[in-house]
């Protein structure tokens, strides 16, 4: 059956940030990564939709049709985490729901649970990368980042991520293909150069062992570092080591990653839903 066209939605106090909802059941607010727009967490998939759930979906500050930062703020973790929680009165009732967030989106969830932890009834971590430090090389790349897009638009930030990271050749194409496609859907590139500087600098906590208290069940998937270097999976495991209720999952050496596989990925986190609403789990 053909899913129903998603209905758009706008949230947020002091700038607008947009999204849409489609589907019916337990919520799924899904939080996407940084250059990311909302469709980058399940990459278009509508198996979440079919499986039952509410997707909620929406585009961080300066990202995709969302609007910028106002002058006075900024895109640190402080302004993310208050969006999500903006987006989730707008369009949670007060009952259960998951979270599922990919890279900075992992983060800002992992950040808005340990600040509501009443809330969230299941959080789903996809290629966590925060670990508690933020090296210079690292930071120098994100800054070239945001200079390559200033000065070249979406030609020059692919390019200069061509140059700067050292691809396996098997997964090359497919990730400069992925990127120009998501680059091209943002209103504000301006904006989102702005991210690229500031997301990098900002802590969603402040040491992986605050993850201990996260009461609810958790599900982290992990990306080999053969095929994504940039979202270390060491960085997975630790994060998928400190809940007490906490569970690791990505794909086989060799395969690509089961982050970039939207209807793979969907169908894991619709399993990681059903869990929740089994008796056992009430």
């Amino acid at each position: 059956m053909t899913p129903a066209a998603p209905a758009p939605f706008t949230a947020g106090q002091g700038l607008a940030i947009r999204g849409e909802t489609a589907g019916e059941g337990l919520p799924v607010v899904l939080c996407h990564g940084l250059t990311e727009t909302r469709s980058g967490v399940v990459h278009g998939s509508h198996a979440l939709e079919r499986a039952g759930q509410k997707v909620i979906s929406y585009d961080a500050r300066g990202h995709g049709e969302s609007d910028p930062a106002p002058t006075g703020e900024g895109y640190g973790y402080s302004e993310l985490v208050a969006d999500l929680g903006s987006v989730v009165e707008a369009m949670v009732d007060e009952g259960r729901f998951v979270l599922a967030g990919s890279s900075m989106g992992a983060h800002t969830a992992a950040a808005y649970a340990l600040q509501n932890p009443e809330r969230p009834a299941g959080l789903v971590l996809i290629g966590p990368a925060y670990d508690g430090t933020a090296g210079e090389g690292e930071l120098a790349y994100w800054d070239g980042l945001a200079a390559a897009l200033e000065r070249g638009g979406v030609d020059g930030f692919v390019g200069y991520m061509d140059r700067a990271r050292d691809f396996n050749p098997a997964w090359r194409d497919t990730v400069l293909r992925f990127t120009r496609e998501r680059m091209l859907r943002h209103r504000r590139l301006d904006a989102v150069a702005e991210a690229l500087r500031q997301v990098p600098r900002s802590r969603p906590f402040d040491e992986l062992g605050e993850l201990e208290a996260l009461a609810m069940p958790v599900l982290v998937v992990a990306s080999q570092d053969d095929s994504d270097a940039s979202h270390p999976r060491a960085v997975a495991e630790a994060y998928a080591e400190r809940p007490p209720r906490a569970r690791l999952i990505g794909e086989a050496a060799g395969e690509s990653p089961l982050a970039w596989q939207g209807g793979r990925l969907s169908r894991a986190i619709a399993g990681f839903c059903a869990e929740l609403t089994s008796p056992a789990d009430r």
